[in-house]
């Protein structure tokens, strides 16, 4: 990175996992700028900010009698993946040393993590890394599991996203980040994570969609009918994602700096265009500008301008969010093609976008972009005339998300075979609801109740001593 004048050169062990002690200085503080760590570390809570927003998407998406359920999903990513990051997930994607494929457990349960420089910038030591990168972590398997919706038990997802972070994130991203990794040696450029976050977390809820098997009820043609239960959890999902991703894209500049602003210019505008976007195409079918259309394009704008996000100019960033939308809108029928019940569409939000924002990048990426944080020299993309860069895109894509999709099916099969661990609750339960069978607990603070006409004209004392009871057929009903 560039040279400063308020800190002082490290002095210490490279290339090893090392606390720092090794530089002989007393205060660690002095290799680094102030600045840096502030903005890092907001960056840092703006990403945990954007789990509960993915909690809060999927929830008004799907149907009330599962809707508290996905918003705990997503709460459960958060802490599951953080112990699985302090464990060994750090070390096996992060650590100084490692393999072409995965790192090593140089820097087991966050020994010897503290004040050298990162894997990733000089400009921050290893412990703010391992923060940073701890939320992209954490909300990737919250991605990927609102495919579990109306139909999932809750702890064999608690324990698939220990698994899958372990088996399937940690490598995807050693290979992407990772100076160590192939990819990164090959050349694949991916500011942000449109691989290791996007594709991967896309492919394994098509995966999961498989492995669980559809929903009862649903139609091969038409799938399973209804409309989301609750647009206002939509809108507030969306916002808390828009927010976060900027901590998301702009702190993956790793310092603050010209190159971290330009993160942040590109993936608003990317945002904004893919939003108009999806709702003028919604608006052409049904004549309603649709609140659900726009929140939606605008999260394949942000998804597909992810891995671009530190390489491309706001020119660019208007095709990324216009391309992304309109791809991410068209994927939405291919899960009717394959007849695979994927109900929050996942794989064609994040997988296809994720693709795109890749293959774009290969084009649009510009050398004098990535330069604007004082020393990241890249070949840039077409527009560089480096043409092979879209074949480095290309690969980083396929093997992705091959690698996501295989191993997450052989988890889950593996994972079903273990008593304890089936995956789908009950077909009793999956009507009265997983809210109901796996929490016992709502959305709401209060159960909306459906009474027959005769109940409330006669009062029936016979009726009344039933009302506590959500699976009685001649009693209230509880409306999902």
């Amino acid at each position: 990175m560039s040279a400063s004048l308020y800190v002082t050169p490290y002095n210490g062990t490279k290339g090893d996992a090392d606390a720092g002690y090794s530089t002989g200085v007393t205060d660690l503080n002095q290799f680094y700028e102030s600045g840096d760590f502030a903005w890092i570390i907001t960056a840092a809570a703006l990403v945990l900010l954007m789990i509960p927003g993915v909690g809060f998407f999927y929830s008004g998406l799907a149907r009330r009698k599962s809707a508290l359920s996905l918003i705990m999903l997503a709460m459960l990513s958060t802490a599951v993946v953080d112990f699985q990051w302090f464990f060994w997930g750090y070390s096996l994607t992060f650590s100084h040393t490692g393999s072409s494929f995965i790192g090593d457990l140089s820097n087991f349960g966050l020994m010897k993590t503290l004040a050298q420089p990162s894997v990733g910038s000089n400009k921050i030591p290893d412990i703010l890394f391992c923060l940073y990168q701890g939320m992209f972590a954490a909300i990737t398997p919250a991605l990927a599991i609102g495919a579990a919706v109306d139909r999932a038990r809750v702890l064999p997802c608690i324990v698939f996203m220990f698994i899958w972070a372990t088996i399937v994130y940690d490598p995807i991203a050693y290979w992407t980040w990772n100076a160590n990794g192939w990819s990164f040696k090959m050349g694949g450029l991916d500011f942000a994570g449109g691989t290791p976050v996007h594709i991967s977390s896309g492919a394994a809820a098509l995966a999961f969609s498989v492995m669980i098997g559809k929903r009862a009820g649903y139609a091969k043609n038409a799938g399973l009918p209804y409309r989301p239960h609750n647009v206002t959890h939509i809108v507030l999902g969306t916002v808390f994602l828009w927010v976060g991703w900027f901590g998301f894209n702009g702190g993956s500049a790793l310092a603050a700096n010209l190159r971290a602003v330009m993160a942040c210019i590109v993936t608003h505008l990317a945002a904004s265009v893919g939003g108009i976007t999806w709702t003028l195409l919604d608006y052409r079918l049904e004549k309603k500008w649709s609140v659900v259309g726009f929140c939606s394009g605008a999260i394949c704008g942000l998804v597909a301008i992810t891995p671009a996000s530190g390489f491309v100019t706001p020119w660019a960033a208007v095709i990324f969010g216009i391309v992304g939308s309109i791809g991410c809108n068209f994927a939405t029928k291919l899960k009717f093609y394959m007849g695979v019940d994927e109900a929050l569409d996942i794989f064609a939000v994040h997988a296809v976008g994720g693709i795109i924002g890749n293959l774009l990048t290969g084009i649009f990426a510009a050398n004098y972009i990535a330069a604007l944080d004082g020393s990241t020299t890249i070949p840039g993309g077409w527009i560089n005339r480096n043409y092979i860069q879209l074949g480095y895109q290309i690969a980083d894509c396929v093997a992705g998300f091959s690698y996501s999709f295989v191993l997450t099916c052989v988890i889950l099969f593996l994972m079903n075979l273990i008593p304890g661990l089936n995956l789908r609750v009950s077909a009793e339960n999956e009507e009265l609801g997983v809210d109901d069978d796996q929490l016992g607990e709502f959305a709401y603070d209060y159960v909306e109740l459906q009474r027959h006409t005769t109940d409330v004209l006669t009062g029936a004392p016979e009726a009344s001593g039933r009302a506590g009871s959500s699976k009685s057929s001649d009693g209230p009903e509880k409306m999902v």
